[in-house]
């Protein structure tokens, strides 16, 4: 857990359930530009993250900065808006922390969702991808450090980091809605400058799809506490080097912005049916 105790995730699951009268059942983190699902959750109790005791802060445009707990399609959810990346300065077990706290105030779910650069040259900027697997390239994991039993193996399995039976359950919702889904591998980075074209040319070389700054600390914690995740990448724009144009952070704002009523069919779709 490095500087990170388990009492400081009891200290924040007793805070938060001190301003709540529900139990939630799935954890939902919103990337960059997603946080509009939080307008869609009714009941909601609203928790700036400088409120609660050892919580770190967002400093990302497109991150709201609060935890927001109440109904999404009918069933109890905990959901960020906004997360912390490594590139803030932060450690990755303090990028993980909000998964621990969610874990103890009673979510078994994650769902998790991310802006993500398109390595794979058949997906196209709007496209909404499963993540079906992982390369953390990062260089940080967040079970570094002691291992509280309580909290989770200490060598955890991640044979299955993302939910088989989640991913197929959001590709009928899709189908439902009339349309479809890529399915591929994430590959995270450290940050925060965007990735050389070289840098691409390998990422596809070890196979990677989609490419991101944020999500596998969090999955990793996850997977450690038990959790069932399922992972969404919004393909925001065509990774460096493959379209002859400069990348910015604008771009990932405008896609999202694009897409919204799409995600957000889908992810409202996937929960009523969890």
């Amino acid at each position: 857990m490095n500087n990170l105790k388990a009492s400081h995730i009891q200290e924040a699951a007793a805070y938060i359930n001190s301003k709540i009268a529900i139990k939630p059942e799935v954890g939902l983190i919103m990337g960059s530009g997603l946080g509009i699902l939080g307008d869609h959750i009714e009941e909601a109790v609203t928790i700036p993250y400088d409120e609660i005791p050892h919580f770190p802060l967002s400093t990302v445009e497109g991150h709201a900065g609060e935890l927001m707990i109440g109904k999404l399609s009918g069933r109890p959810v905990v959901l960020m808006r906004g997360r912390f990346h490594l590139y803030e300065g932060y450690g990755p077990d303090l990028t993980a922390f909000p998964v621990r706290v969610m874990k103890a105030i009673g979510a078994s779910k994650l769902v998790v969702t991310n802006a993500a650069g398109g390595v794979n040259t058949s997906y196209n900027p709007g496209d909404l991808m499963l993540i079906s697997d992982h390369i953390n390239f990062q260089g940080r994991n967040p079970l570094v450090g002691p291992n509280d039993k309580e909290l989770g193996a200490r060598f955890p399995d991640m044979s299955q980091p993302y939910s088989k039976r989640l991913r197929e359950l959001a590709r009928g919702v899709a189908a439902e809605q009339g349309f479809s889904l890529q399915e591929g591998v994430y590959i995270a980075v450290l940050g925060p400058s965007y990735e050389t074209p070289a840098e691409i040319r390998m990422m596809r070389i070890l196979g990677a799809d989609a490419v991101g700054m944020s999500t596998v600390s969090e999955v990793i914690a996850a997977s450690h506490s038990g959790m069932e995740v399922l992972g969404i990448s919004c393909i925001s724009n065509m990774a460096s080097g493959i379209l002859d144009q400069p990348l910015s952070h604008d771009e990932v704002m405008e896609t999202t912005e694009r897409v919204k009523t799409q995600f957000l069919g889908l992810v409202k779709g996937v929960i009523s049916l969890l």
